[in-house]
């Protein structure tokens, strides 16, 4: 079952820059070059969660939530 967790904690630097700690890269299978694509969550122009999501996989994440919404709006 898939889940959300905290993984660690990081900060932004003076230049806007986040260092994701090598475990988290590590697991998650990210090395230099990787591209993401960068989703947010919230209402009424706030953000609450950002989400990473590789651009490689983004066809499919897209796909699995999309489509039960889309579904789900068309019932």
């Amino acid at each position: 079952m898939r889940c959300c967790k905290v993984d660690a904690m990081v900060s932004v630097d003076n230049r806007g820059q986040i260092v994701l700690p090598k475990d988290v890269r590590d697991r998650a299978g990210i090395k230099a070059g990787d591209k993401f694509v960068v989703m947010s969550y919230g209402a009424d122009n706030e953000m609450c969660c950002l989400m990473l999501v590789k651009a490689d996989d983004f066809a499919g994440v897209a796909k699995e939530v999309l489509e039960p919404m889309a579904k789900e709006i068309l019932k």
